[in-house]
């Protein structure tokens, strides 16, 4: 691969701003993801009533699916940074896209089971590229903005899927859910591989704003070939294990609200299917809140020269953390609907700002021809752990009649993450030799 010659760092942003608007292409891709991961909690009451599953059984398909989307991060990542993120994302729209259409076509547990397999190998790149195209698009100091724009989309979803499902549910039934979803993303696959440029193709990015994005080492996507160091050496690093086991924390939390928040309005408050598509959205708010403001945050904190990109963020994730812990902890000590509605809101406010700077942190601490690489080592620490907390707190409530033992225990292991982002995720990942 061809060397450019590093260009002297541009204080100033150029007047056009066409890298912006990549932004934009991640955070539909990244909303179509979560719509399909969303269709299950929604659909999930109807799906219990008509074909007899247990909440240990709607359990198990969130923790089958995250456990597919945790052990294909590692080849995913590799795939990114190897062949490229415009041929990789492509494929892999279009493979959870008709996983997602098979999910409205099945009737028994078992074929349920090896769908949610195939959704989660198919989601797997999604955010690895997020990371990968942020990395070369954007300079140091305002990835972790980015970052939080497109990372919203995992929140965006959840936050607009329980009225717009719920709507659909009632109208056509469970399954429709997954056919209009599925179509949704084999059509945005199409536009992606159609349309989508990498910067030094890009007709519309003028000469000024490609230097400027080259100022720190940006500008071109770069691939495992020109690395010098080894993928699998990744895992010898401190900073990686930090990575890895500080999402693992973050996302314990994260899958419970993802499967069973829905669930939880219906059963414990009384909230009816029609009142369930506004109740559900309201904490995924917050989660939107979240990512952009956190990116904003740390995004400031550079300009001011107050800190380091990658101090800003673990910081922020670090604080974030605590908060977290605080407020799901409280769930359970709350009896008023509102009152519950406004800590999950917090909660995932809180979450949210984790995960986007998380996401962010990888362009900061892995060489630029990794980046997918750790980015997927990260999500894959978070949701080869993060798959069990699914099936744990169905079984915890099928066993107690009860959540709150999910929710405390939940809130005190996101409450860890801060421990492993501050006191093990410091130093970049030097490219000088290999180790």
């Amino acid at each position: 691969m061809q060397i450019e010659t590093k260009k002297p760092i541009l204080s100033t942003a150029p007047k056009k701003n066409w890298r912006w608007t990549v932004v934009i292409w991640l955070i539909i891709g990244g909303f179509i993801n979560y719509l399909d991961r969303a269709n299950l909690s929604i659909a999930a009451p109807q799906m219990m009533k008509e074909l007899n599953l247990t909440k240990t059984d709607i359990g198990l398909l969130g923790t089958v699916f995250s456990w597919s989307y945790a052990l294909m991060q590692l080849p995913a990542g590799w795939l990114i940074d190897r062949f490229g993120t415009k041929k990789i994302y492509s494929i892999a729209v279009l493979w959870w896209s008709m996983a997602t259409l098979m999910m409205g076509l099945l009737n028994k547990l078992p074929s349920f089971i090896i769908v949610r397999l195939l959704l989660g190998a198919g989601e797997a790149p999604c955010w690895p590229t997020g990371a990968k195209i942020t990395s070369y698009w954007f300079p140091k100091k305002e990835r972790g903005f980015a970052t939080g724009l497109w990372d919203s989309s995992s929140k965006w979803g959840p936050a607009i899927a329980p009225p717009l499902l719920v709507t659909i549910m009632l109208a056509f039934g469970w399954r429709s859910l997954f056919y209009i979803t599925g179509i949704t993303g084999v059509l945005f696959a199409i536009a992606f591989w159609i349309f989508y440029k990498n910067p030094k193709y890009s007709r519309k990015l003028s000469k000024e704003e490609f230097e400027y994005i080259q100022s720190e080492g940006a500008g071109f996507e770069e691939n495992l070939i020109s690395s010098k160091i080894k993928w699998r050496s990744l895992f010898k690093y401190k900073t990686v294990w930090g990575m890895i086991l500080g999402f693992f924390c973050t996302i314990w939390i994260w899958n419970i609200f993802l499967v069973f928040l829905p669930l939880y309005l219906v059963e414990v408050h009384g909230v009816t299917l029609q009142q369930l598509g506004i109740y559900a959205s309201i904490p995924w708010v917050g989660g939107i809140f979240g990512a952009i403001f956190g990116g904003y945050l740390t995004k400031k904190l550079v300009d001011r020269d107050i800190t380091s990109p990658v101090n800003a963020k673990r910081m922020l994730i670090s604080i974030c953390a605590i908060l977290a812990a605080i407020v799901v902890i409280f769930v359970p000590f709350v009896d008023s609907l509102t009152m519950k509605i406004t800590l999950f809101t917090l909660a995932l406010c809180f979450i949210s700002a984790i995960t986007g700077s998380a996401w962010a942190l990888a362009g900061d601490i892995a060489p630029p021809s990794m980046v997918a690489s750790v980015g997927a080592i990260q999500n894959f620490g978070g949701y080869f752990g993060g798959a069990l907390s699914p099936v744990i707190a169905g079984l915890i409530v099928d066993k107690t009649g009860s959540y709150s033992l999910a929710f405390i225990s939940g809130g005190i292991i996101a409450g860890c993450a801060a421990i492993c982002y501050w006191f093990l995720v410091k130093n970049p990942i030097q490219e000088r030799t290999e180790l």
